[in-house]
């Protein structure tokens, strides 16, 4: 067995941090970081606003939403998300990006899970929240919103999340859901 570096986070410090480019949606840079040999090596990030996942259940139907990437220019079939706006929990964005997105107000959320995404690359919190006791009311999207509202059977949720193209928190949130016996 050879010897691995190790992985206290005392033997990495951090020499300087470098902000490179801010937009709205996200700020860039890297960290020169001294690593346990004593070398160093630039660590690029992304810092994004932490972000909110819903898996809301009908009686038996899990709504989702329609929408064109452009980043990878597809359209995919995905569960509602947003973002954590100042002073929000989790839960409380998700019932408002559930309600704004797909105009259904939910009676009750909770937190399945909340975590680091994608952390060899962002700075990204992500939580995947679980909505019940769906109310129709009016959708209110931001204006660069173009989504439809559908519904799948829950008994096919997997199988729809599982079907390309697809996207991590969509899969995230259907199975940690199906895990928690919740689909």
């Amino acid at each position: 067995m050879t010897d691995l570096p190790s992985a206290d986070a005392a033997e990495w410090s951090v020499v300087e941090s470098v902000v490179e480019y801010e937009t709205g949606w996200y700020t860039g840079g890297y960290d020169l970081v001294e690593q346990p040999d004593g070398s160093t090596k630039r660590y690029y990030w992304a810092e994004l606003s932490p972000a909110v996942v819903v898996v809301a259940r009908t009686d038996d139907e899990l709504v989702l939403v329609e929408q064109y990437r452009p980043v990878i220019r597809e359209t995919q079939l995905e569960l509602p998300a947003g973002i954590v706006e100042d002073g929000e929990s989790f839960t409380t964005a998700g019932a408002r990006e559930l309600r704004e997105e797909t105009g259904f107000d939910p009676d009750s959320t909770a937190l399945l899970q909340e975590f680091w995404t994608t952390t060899g690359l962002l700075r990204h919190r992500r939580g995947i929240v679980f909505a019940d006791g769906l109310v129709p009311t009016d959708r209110n999207l931001d204006g660069n919103e173009f989504l439809s509202v559908r519904t799948v059977p829950v008994a096919e949720a997997v199988a729809v999340a599982r079907r390309a193209p697809t996207n991590d928190a969509t899969v995230e949130g259907i199975l940690l859901a199906r895990e928690d016996g919740l689909l």
